[in-house]
């Protein structure tokens, strides 16, 4: 920041001291830059000050303010907008993702096996245009089978075998080595009979010892097992789609955040996972809230729905309060609250009332659904007002 940036800045701070207003940070910042780009004069300055306080001030919640209620509102009630389609990704025909109202309710799940996963690679500033660097991660990424790379491939029942052609063009293509190729063909099927000729390679099963022969039910496992054979990529991710915007990007289907991390090239501030579970378990408990904030943002505005950021962030706070991404559910939330009334009012009503009545649990009517229950003002608005006698 420049000498006259932080005078202004200091100006700004001085005039909000004077009309008794403490902005956070980003506000003055937002203020300077507006002060700069308006070209103000200083009544005018006082003038945004002055109005930016007042804007400041409503949007501030009141005390006692049924907030859960309200986001709870916010949140339900454009979801029953919501459609319940699969779209294509970001413009990739080739991936689907989930979005709409089961993306929504795999979200506030928590979720630790979602239905479409998807990463977005970046790559930092020495590789971002790169081409010939990001089509070979993107081959180390995705899963590559020896199906992939094959020419010829027979199954003769009369000698018992499997015999198959690999396409030299194809290893070189998908920069792969064949030698690597080979040790893990030979590793994988070391208790089979190998026979290796140039780039045809002739596999049988070793004789039963049991059944004194091979069976036509072995060849054929053997063969789904050979074709199945994975020989490079990182697990769980099973295609690499390679986009040009400004920059190379990687959009992938399945998603390993904790493997495609550790790849030399990538950028690891902005590549992200739409997989929750994941962020939380590689990254932490805050990057996991701030992508629950993310992914629900993003679902909503996908279909068009506007909701109050705050209201997400509400939804985020309590699913990751303790530490844990939590469910928000009898498995989670609803289901560990101190009450045992609130417990018993969401679900399984008998197992609560019973388990709380065996360890001599008691409740201390604190919240809002057990006081409903028993017919007492709720401690929200006005009911969280105590008016108490005071003796002259």
């Amino acid at each position: 920041m420049g000498n006259i940036d932080q005078e202004i800045m200091d100006k700004v701070i001085k005039i909000a001291k004077k009309k008794k207003v403490n902005f956070p940070e980003s506000y003055v910042h937002d203020i300077v830059e507006a002060y700069i780009r308006r070209e103000l004069t200083d009544k005018e300055l006082e003038t945004l000050i002055v109005r930016v306080k007042k804007a400041y001030e409503r949007s501030k919640v009141e005390s006692g303010e049924a907030i859960g209620t309200v986001a709870a509102q916010s949140v339900g009630e454009p979801g029953t907008q919501m459609t319940m389609n699969t779209f294509h990704y970001a413009g990739v025909v080739e991936l689907n993702v989930t979005l709409g109202l089961p993306r929504l309710i795999e979200i506030v799940d928590a979720r630790k096996t979602i239905s479409t996963p998807t990463m977005t690679i970046y790559f930092d500033e020495d590789h971002r245009f790169d081409e010939e660097f990001v089509k070979k991660t993107a081959s180390e990424i995705a899963k590559i089978t020896i199906n992939d790379i094959l020419d010829d491939f027979h199954v003769d029942y009369g000698q018992m075998n499997v015999e198959m052609v690999i396409n030299q063009e194809k290893v070189k293509e998908k920069h792969l080595e064949f030698d690597d190729i080979l040790l893990k063909i030979e590793k994988t099927f070391k208790k089979h009979i190998i026979d290796i000729d140039n780039n045809k390679i002739t596999i049988a099963p070793k004789l039963d010892k049991r059944t004194k022969g091979i069976q036509i039910r072995d060849i054929r496992l053997l063969t789904d097992k050979i074709r199945d054979l994975q020989i490079s990529g990182v697990k769980d991710v099973n295609r690499v789609i390679i986009r040009k915007d400004d920059q190379w990007v990687l959009h992938t289907e399945g998603s390993n955040l904790s493997a495609v991390l550790k790849k030399d090239g990538i950028d690891k501030e902005r590549t992200t996972t739409n997989h929750i579970h994941e962020i939380y378990t590689v990254l932490g408990i805050e990057a996991a809230r701030n992508a629950i904030i993310k992914e629900a943002l993003h679902t909503l505005d996908e279909q068009g729905l506007s909701v109050d950021i705050r209201h997400i962030m509400l939804v985020a706070d309590m699913m990751t309060a303790d530490g844990t991404a939590k469910s928000i559910g009898r498995h989670g939330i609803s289901g560990t609250k101190s009450s045992v009334l609130a417990r018993a009012a969401f679900e399984e009503t008998g197992k609560h009332l019973l388990h709380a009545s065996i360890r001599g649990e008691v409740d201390e009517l604190t919240g809002i659904i057990e006081n409903i229950i028993i017919g007492q003002p709720i401690p929200v608005g006005t009911g969280s007002v105590g008016i108490m006698m005071k003796n002259k």
